[in-house]
């Protein structure tokens, strides 16, 4: 069973969210040609830990280390806020509010998958962020226009859509051949102010993803368990 762990917003901040992106997506053609594949709404989630395939008699294990994890942390606050692009490919809205906690409870999260033998999770966390999108890839597994993507643990960008840059990345990926480039940057630039509703986070999930059966041809999340944050 493919599982990770994670914090998800209420429907009232996901509304929020979807309405300040209805703008930003009529920038860009919705018939699925164009160089961005929004990220489902269902699938809108602030990733704590990534475990991978764990087999399904250690699945027990995984879900009381991350029962007691939750029950030794305190609920805290937390809002979307701003946006950027890990890569020039992910496009993701960032987080304020008690962000040392979400951090907290990350690491206890990914500590909490070692006993039950998922597989190590050495992406980093310091920046947790929701994923909105990605720039389409043109052929295989490449960037928009032809240029390699940046791989597993290649997530440079700044917290308003600047930032470091991806060393196997020259420029920002092209449309196509001829095309004036494609500029995430610049389309996440009108989210740099987006600020959503605050909401009080107080339960880690526990959830199975299922690659590429969930709305067009995404993945398809359901939840596993539900922890409380206790304190």
């Amino acid at each position: 069973m493919r599982l990770f762990a994670a914090v998800w917003p209420p429907t009232d901040v996901l509304d929020h969210l979807d309405l300040a992106l209805g703008a930003v997506r009529r920038t860009v053609p919705a018939d699925g040609t164009g160089p961005v594949r929004w990220s489902a709404r269902e699938t809108w989630h602030l990733t704590c830990a990534f475990y991978g395939d764990v087999p399904d008699g250690r699945v027990p294990e995984l879900a009381v280390a991350l029962g007691a994890v939750a029950a030794s942390r305190p609920p805290y606050r937390l809002r979307l806020r701003g946006a950027g692009v890990f890569s020039h490919r992910t496009l993701w809205v960032g987080v304020g509010g008690d962000t040392a906690a979400q951090l907290a409870l990350a690491r206890g999260a990914v500590v909490a998958g070692e006993p039950a033998g998922s597989r190590p999770d050495d992406r980093p966390r310091e920046r947790a962020h929701l994923t909105i999108g990605r720039v389409r890839d043109a052929g295989g597994r490449r960037g928009w226009g032809g240029r390699t993507a940046g791989g597993p643990g290649s997530r440079q960008g700044g917290a308003r859509g600047g930032g470091g840059r991806d060393p196997g990345l020259v420029g920002p990926p092209r449309a196509r051949t001829g095309a004036a480039p494609f500029d995430p940057h610049a389309l996440v630039g009108a989210l740099a102010v987006y600020e959503g509703p605050e909401w009080t986070v107080d339960a880690l999930l526990l959830v199975a993803s299922r690659p590429g059966e969930g709305r067009g041809g995404g993945p398809l999340y359901t939840t596993v368990d539900a922890f409380p944050l206790a304190g």
